[in-house]
């Protein structure tokens, strides 16, 4: 299938979609807000800021000049969910609704406690807003890793989708569940941290695959308040990418939750690092939105106590461990 592809955003998911994309045929223009990284990857075809080590492909042309959407068939956004409105309010009516736009994000506007796609179609319009989601560490899909997602939204669109992406080493399942997919993509990062705290702390793999099932029924009981589906949180989106974030060494957030445990502040980590880590800003918007649904998510208050209160890691994990007892 030839087609022409925007994607905004060339952080490492961004860039990694683009060398997936043009891989397979497709003629892509890569959207960089800063110039000077736009003409990096121009001269140096590579992006060594966020991707190092993998090699732009000719289909790829990056550029820091906003584009002319007519020329387009596609439009993939991978920017950060916080910076989403600040980015796409500059557009000012130029999006044609036609265009189906994909969310790469993984997040949930806090304020609003709104999904990627919410943001995206208040500012663009867009007739047709997708994500695409699943177990994608982008260091491993640039490098042509086998991996399987899931595209959600519209089920002729989200299935459109899966027919442009799908490569020998890139499986594409398509699903009309768009906010059990988003929620998965969102809560996942939050509970990560988690996991890399007790990473940090050395409390071993029970620890670790305790709090992967506690918290993917967290994800669960808050998808079901907001009307997802059940199996969405036992699928590619839900535990599968749940899985890869909390276990791999790729996982940035996982590596933020460790490197809490072992006695470093989380503001200044946030601080030192350049790239996002998108589990320090959806915490608290997670949590949000589950009080606003009256849901209950212990794991991800004792993160938030942690991250915004200065609570002790410790002694987080001990309220958890010391809850009253029930029936699981």
């Amino acid at each position: 299938m030839t087609a022409n592809v925007a994607i905004i955003g060339a952080g490492s998911w961004g860039t990694a979609v683009a060398v997936l994309l043009a891989g397979a045929g497709k003629r892509v223009s890569l959207f960089a807000r800063r110039a000077e990284l736009a003409a990096e990857l121009v001269s140096t075809r590579e992006n060594k800021s966020f991707l190092p080590g993998v090699t732009l492909p000719p289909g790829i042309t990056p550029t820091a000049d906003l584009p002319a959407f007519a020329d387009f068939d596609w439009c993939f956004c991978a920017v950060p969910t916080r910076y989403l409105r600040e980015h796409f309010r500059a557009l000012d009516g130029r999006y044609p609704i036609e265009l189906p736009i994909v969310s790469l994000s993984k997040g949930i506007e806090q304020g609003s406690l709104h999904f990627p796609t919410e943001v995206l179609g208040e500012l663009t319009r867009a007739a047709h807003c997708l994500t695409l989601s699943g177990p994608s560490h982008a260091e491993e899909v640039a490098r042509g890793l086998p991996t399987v997602v899931v595209s959600a939204g519209d089920e002729t669109r989200a299935a459109a989708l899966a027919e442009l992406m799908s490569t020998p080493a890139f499986r594409v399942y398509h699903s009309k569940d768009l906010k059990g997919v988003e929620l998965a993509g969102a809560a996942k990062n939050v509970v990560a941290i988690a996991a890399g705290i007790i990473d940090g702390l050395g409390l071993g793999d029970n620890a670790k695959a305790a709090l992967l099932a506690r918290g993917l029924a967290e994800i669960t009981r808050l998808g079901l308040a907001i009307g997802a589906e059940e199996r969405t949180f036992s699928g590619l989106s839900g535990i599968g990418d749940l899985y890869v974030t909390c276990a791999s060494r790729h996982g940035r957030n996982r590596a933020f939750g460790e490197r809490i445990g072992k006695g470093e502040q989380p503001q200044a980590i946030v601080d030192g690092m350049e790239m996002v880590i998108e589990g320090f800003n959806t915490a608290a918007a997670l949590q949000a939105l589950a009080r606003r649904q009256g849901v209950e998510m212990p794991i991800c208050d004792e993160v938030c106590n942690v991250l915004y209160e200065g609570a002790s890691p410790k002694e987080a994990v001990k309220r958890l461990m010391t809850r009253t007892l029930k029936a699981e």
